[in-house]
């Protein structure tokens, strides 16, 4: 015979008041939190690296120019936009913070003609800052219409 009110899951040792069900074990797991943050982290932040890194190897190219005069110009400035509002998108999805994303945007911006600067062909301008600032606006302005991630400021 049975006492009321024990588990028969449990052999028969523990009481129903006493047993957790198993999503909230799971979630209680001490290690589990840890897991989603790494896994939110990477899956977040990896794209923002990358891109980054991707910036950081066109502006390490010594010349890009292409020889069309003020079409080169005009295509290179577009080019810095459409670049910058990437990482904006990017960014948003990575900090969930607009304003968040557009300060990293413009201090990586500055950080990018900094090095700029020291490539050999290329100079460092407080317009292309202004430019790829710009185009990390439109990427965060983006991300208001294609993705919940942003909290609006």
């Amino acid at each position: 015979m049975r006492a009321t009110g024990i588990s028969p899951y449990s052999g028969g040792t523990v009481p129903d008041l006493h047993r957790v069900p198993l999503p909230s074990a799971y979630r209680a797991r001490p290690y589990h939190r840890v897991e989603m943050l790494n896994s939110r982290v990477v899956s977040a932040w990896l794209p923002v690296v990358l891109w980054a890194a991707v910036i950081f190897a066109f502006s390490a190219v010594p010349n890009l120019g292409t020889g069309l005069g003020t079409w080169d110009f005009v295509l290179r400035k577009i080019a810095h936009a459409c670049e910058y509002a990437v990482l904006g998108l990017l960014l948003v999805r990575a900090t969930r913070r607009e304003h968040l994303a557009v300060l990293i945007g413009v201090l990586y911006a500055a950080s990018d003609e900094f090095h700029q600067h020291f490539v050999p062909g290329r100079h460092a301008t407080v317009r292309d800052v202004a430019i790829d600032s710009a185009g990390v606006l439109v990427g965060v302005l983006a991300a208001r219409t294609i993705g919940p991630w942003s909290e609006r400021t």
